[in-house]
């Protein structure tokens, strides 16, 4: 592997990363009740759009669960909730929008203009990769995994 994309691929995981850290320490009223409501794709009619950075933080959490690929879900939920448990695979690893969720009952979606300087370093990040913006869920997950 070309070590200088190998490189720029750890620069990018670990800002994102720091991105999502430091989204944890704003004092936002949140309170998420894990009732997955907001990973309801077809009743939310909302997806999640993700950045290459997220992708593969996201593609490296599923890694990590003993996944190799994306599970389908025929019933319009997000792919990354555990059919058994109903609850996120990656937790840990989800992406900027899942963290910034419009989950009613955590509180609503956060203002864009609360979290607009950690959306441009996320876009920052995707430059970097040679992304081109963000993409659905589902599609951006897959092209990551593609490249792991």
């Amino acid at each position: 592997m070309n070590p200088r994309k190998t490189d720029s691929t750890a620069r990018a995981l670990e800002e994102t990363k720091a991105v999502y850290a430091a989204l944890a320490e704003r004092p936002a009223l949140r309170n998420c009740t894990l009732v997955t409501e907001c990973c309801q794709f077809n009743l939310t009619g909302r997806v999640p759009m993700l950045t290459k950075g997220e992708a593969l933080v996201a593609a490296r959490g599923l890694r990590a669960s003993g996944r190799k690929q994306l599970p389908s879900r025929k019933d319009g939920a997000c792919p990354m909730l555990a059919p058994q448990t109903g609850r996120c695979m990656i937790y840990e690893s989800r992406p900027f929008g899942c963290r910034t969720h419009f989950c009613r009952a955590a509180g609503g979606m956060l203002e864009r203009r609360e979290v607009l300087d950690l959306i441009r370093r996320l876009e920052a990040v995707d430059a970097l990769l040679g992304g081109d913006g963000p993409h659905p869920l589902a599609d951006a997950i897959n092209a990551a995994l593609d490249t792991l």
